[in-house]
């Protein structure tokens, strides 16, 4: 079982904080900027319009950018992926989450998802920039789930992640153990969607994930605040 973290400073550094939905302003985007500055997270995740300004309102903080890739379908193809993800690396993302061709997951074309995953992953460490790829585990049987994550441990991006949170289920810790399962520490797993109090996430964390993609961040701190102070 994965060791828990010890305190909200630790817990905050699981957090991709979140925000990605399509009526997005300003003003939600600098909140979400603001609490992930106080609360110190891992990161902030959002659109690709977003890049720029997040990254000014970010400057000073160790809080990285994260532009979601082809978010939340999949269905660019490849070039149209690679030319948004370079193009969101240039305006100033620290890291990438990119959704696969899940149509081609669900058809075997198990060659195309390596291509895929080895050209994002090649693109992003050429900038020394993590990469996450996106599974949406609703749409895919645990064979599916298994097998992704097998061509994972072989190209070896930096997480594997469990969904978009715009699917018709959320993350389970069930998937989330068969993903680290299966990778085990060549590549770290990142669970995200429905996460939305202390009690799903820590389940999370001890099934093996070490991010945590949420727009719930404050609510699960001040839960485990709670818990820790009880």
């Amino acid at each position: 079982m994965k060791t828990l973290p010890a305190n909200e400073k630790e817990l905050a550094k699981y957090f991709d904080h979140t925000y990605l939905k399509a009526d997005a302003t300003d003003k939600e985007m600098k909140k979400l900027c603001d609490e992930a500055r106080a609360m110190g997270s891992a990161m902030v995740a959002i659109n690709t319009a977003w890049v720029i300004p997040c990254k000014q309102w970010l400057e000073g903080t160790d809080v990285h950018v994260g532009a979601a890739i082809s978010f939340p379908l999949g269905q660019s193809g490849l070039q149209s992926k690679l030319f948004e993800c370079e193009r969101a690396i240039q305006d100033g993302s620290d890291e990438i989450d990119y959704v696969i061709h899940i149509g081609k997951a669900k058809m075997h074309d198990w060659a195309y998802i390596e291509d895929e995953m080895r050209q994002m992953t090649a693109l992003c460490h050429q900038y020394n920039v993590p990469c996450k790829v996106i599974f949406e585990n609703c749409y895919l049987t645990k064979d599916e789930i298994k097998t992704l994550s097998e061509i994972a441990k072989k190209v070896r991006p930096d997480y594997i992640k469990t969904s978009t949170g715009f699917g018709p289920t959320s993350a389970t810790v069930e998937d989330v153990a068969l993903m680290k399962s299966v990778v085990g520490d060549d590549v770290k797993v990142k669970a995200a969607g429905g996460i939305r109090d202390w009690k799903t996430c820590r389940a999370m964390i001890e099934a093996g994930a070490s991010r945590i993609g949420t727009s719930a961040s404050l609510t699960i701190l001040e839960q485990f605040k709670e818990e820790a102070n009880q």
